[in-house]
C-alpha cells in the first residue's frame, strides 16, 4: 500500500506550504522587528556581505540594508517575498524568489543570518542545510543568528538539540559565541540561542 502523500499546503519544504501562512497571516514566527543580540552584532561590525535565507517579512534585511550593509534576501514563497517587498519599500536589497538549496551568491559572502529558517525545515533537510551554508561560506566569514534548542518535535518550528546542531556545524565551523535569548518572541521563548559560528 502506498504511502499518503500530504498536499503541499500540509509540507513545510514545499512553498505552498508557507504561501498559505504567509497570505492568511498566520506568521507567529514574525517578530515585526529587529531582535536586540544582532542590533548589538551589526553595530560593532563593518558592513559586511550577508544573505538572509527564509527572509519572509524581511525586517532584518530592512535594518541591515539602513545600516548601510550589502544584503540579500531570500524566500522561496512568493506571498512571503511580496510581504518582504512592501516591508522594504526602497531599502537597497536585493530580494529574491528562490530555493536556498540551489542559491549561488553572485558576489562572495561574508555573514548568512539565521532566524526561524533551520527550524522551519524538516530534520530530513537539515543534513543538506549544513552543507549548503558550509558551502556559502568561505574561511573566516560567519554564521550568526538565532537557533531554536529543544526537543520540540512537532513543527514548524521544528526544535534541534544542542548536540544535533553541533553534529551539522563543527566540521566547518568553529562557535564563537553563544548565548540565551532574552527577547524571544513567544513561539520561541525561553528555547532560542544567539550563535555565531565563525567558518573554518
Amino acid at each position: 500500500m502506498n504511502d499518503i502523500v500530504k498536499p503541499t499546503t500540509q509540507r513545510p519544504e514545499h512553498p505552498d506550504f508557507w504561501c498559505s501562512r504567509f497570505g492568511a497571516g498566520a506568521i507567529p514566527w514574525d517578530a515585526g522587528g529587529v531582535p536586540a543580540d544582532f542590533a548589538a552584532f551589526v553595530a560593532a561590525r563593518a558592513p559586511l556581505e550577508t544573505l538572509v535565507p527564509g527572509c519572509g517579512s524581511g525586517w532584518e534585511a530592512a535594518f541591515l540594508a539602513g545600516a548601510g550593509w550589502p544584503v540579500t534576501a531570500l524566500d522561496f514563497s512568493p506571498v512571503a517575498v511580496d510581504k518582504a517587498r512592501a516591508v522594504l519599500g526602497t531599502a537597497a536589497v536585493d530580494l529574491v524568489c528562490g530555493d536556498f538549496f540551489a542559491y549561488q551568491p553572485p558576489r562572495p559572502l561574508e555573514l548568512i543570518y539565521e532566524r526561524a529558517f533551520l527550524c522551519a525545515l524538516p530534520r530530513k533537510l537539515w543534513d543538506d542545510w549544513g552543507r549548503q551554508v558550509a558551502a556559502l561560506l568561505p574561511t573566516g566569514a560567519l554564521l550568526a543568528g538565532y537557533f531554536f534548542v529543544c526537543d520540540q518535535l512537532k513543527g514548524p518550528p521544528f526544535g534541534i538539540r544542542r548536540e544535533q546542531l553541533e553534529a551539522l556545524l563543527e566540521p566547518a565551523f568553529e562557535c564563537i559565541e553563544d548565548k540565551p535569548v532574552s527577547d524571544s518572541i513567544p513561539v520561541f521563548a525561553g528555547r532560542e540561542r544567539w550563535q555565531v559560528w565563525r567558518r573554518r
